[in-house]
């Protein structure tokens, strides 16, 4: 594993902008950079791949664990949701997208630091905008990214469960760029199923006194939504949801593995797993001197700590009102000044590729800047 130095493609500004990717730079920073990419072997790609679907099946036998001990308040869930969140998740409702964050080095197995399993963003750009750049500037290279095919497979999977007449509606915030292109992208390959799709956005979601409606109130059968379940819990219009039949994608039993409180449970249940970090609901001496802590409910980076001989480093946020875990510290690996993050995509159950995101800081972050890849 390694990070190279690469010349831009020329006039790449107008190649992504052609793939619908607007947000190459965020907040007056790059985002997108084509300054660099990592390179791995082949035996890196398959080890990671391993690690990914071993870290998969972990934790859905840790959510089987949280359902049938019914340990929703110390997963800091509503115990009110509880008979909803096994309903679904004993009808095996299906999950479509997941995002594993890893700390890899090459070297070490990787190491998990966090599941990004309800709402994953940088999925479009794993998926597309690395690939087109992979047969532009490596075309005799090959990438991890079987991205795209399992989205559509995995859409198939649930146009199974549908009649032909049904619709999957789409709801986003159309503001915020990354999260349009997330759920446009998403819906693309739904279409690519031979799924009907419809758009709105999350505020024209209406309720009917018994379902959830769309503007021209139809109700809504299936839902494609990157709005954490989190905040819908909160939410006045959250109360409606277990009482409704739609099915949402991602599923509700995702606030389980999203949240920071799975990071403890599995150390518990599998101490000492090669992928696993040291992580506890309090502090704890088996975490020694250094240690991160973060939020149980945590989006971005925001609110999350690095605390170590010589370390120190804090994110600002608004998240921590439920308590927070604190695990392990496994540094970054660093490349020319960068720390490198794995991203690695969970696709209808199966490990799909990674995307690289890096950032001169130690917390990454929304605009940290995501780094195409290739492997020999």
């Amino acid at each position: 594993m390694r990070r190279e130095t690469v010349t831009p493609r020329p006039g790449w500004q107008s190649k992504v902008e052609a793939l619908g990717f607007d947000f190459y730079t965020l907040d007056g920073k790059a985002y997108w950079t084509e300054q660099a990419c990592y390179a791995f072997t082949a035996d890196q790609i398959d080890e990671l791949e391993a690690a990914t679907e071993q870290l998969h099946a972990l934790c859905l036998q840790a959510v089987e664990h949280v359902v049938a001990n019914r340990l929703w308040e110390w997963m800091k869930i509503p115990p009110s949701w509880g008979d909803y969140i096994t309903e679904v998740w004993r009808r095996s409702d299906p999950t479509i997208s997941g995002r594993f964050d890893l700390v890899y080095d090459g070297r070490s197995p990787p190491k998990m630091l966090e599941y990004n399993a309800d709402t994953p963003t940088s999925l479009y750009e794993a998926a597309v905008v690395q690939w087109y750049w992979l047969k532009d500037v490596k075309p005799a290279a090959d990438q991890f990214n079987s991205i795209h095919e399992k989205l559509i497979d995995a859409w198939k999977g649930v146009g199974s469960r549908l009649s032909p007449q049904s619709v999957v509606h789409f709801a986003r915030f159309e503001n915020h760029p990354e999260d349009l292109a997330t759920s446009e992208y998403l819906r693309d390959t739904a279409i690519q199923a031979g799924l009907k799709t419809k758009t709105l956005t999350v505020a024209e979601i209406g309720w009917n006194g018994q379902r959830f409606t769309d503007p021209d109130e139809v109700p809504i059968q299936v839902l494609s939504k990157l709005y954490p379940w989190e905040w819908m819990m909160r939410e006045a219009f959250g109360a409606f949801v277990p009482k409704d039949g739609t099915a949402f994608i991602e599923p509700v039993w995702k606030l389980i593995l999203s949240n920071k409180m799975i990071l403890p449970l599995l150390w518990e249940g599998f101490p000492g797993h090669p992928h696993l970090l040291p992580s506890f609901d309090s502090e704890h001496p088996d975490l020694g001197r250094a240690f991160v802590k973060k939020p149980v409910f945590g989006r971005e980076g925001h609110n999350v700590t690095v605390v170590g001989p010589g370390v120190f480093d804090t994110a600002p946020g608004a998240y921590g009102a439920e308590g927070y875990v604190w695990q392990a510290y496994e540094p970054l690996p660093v490349f020319d000044g960068n720390h490198a993050l794995v991203g690695s995509w969970v696709i209808g159950g199966k490990s799909a590729g990674i995307g690289m995101r890096e950032d001169e800081r130690r917390i990454t972050h929304n605009t940290s800047r995501f780094v195409p890849h290739y492997f020999e």
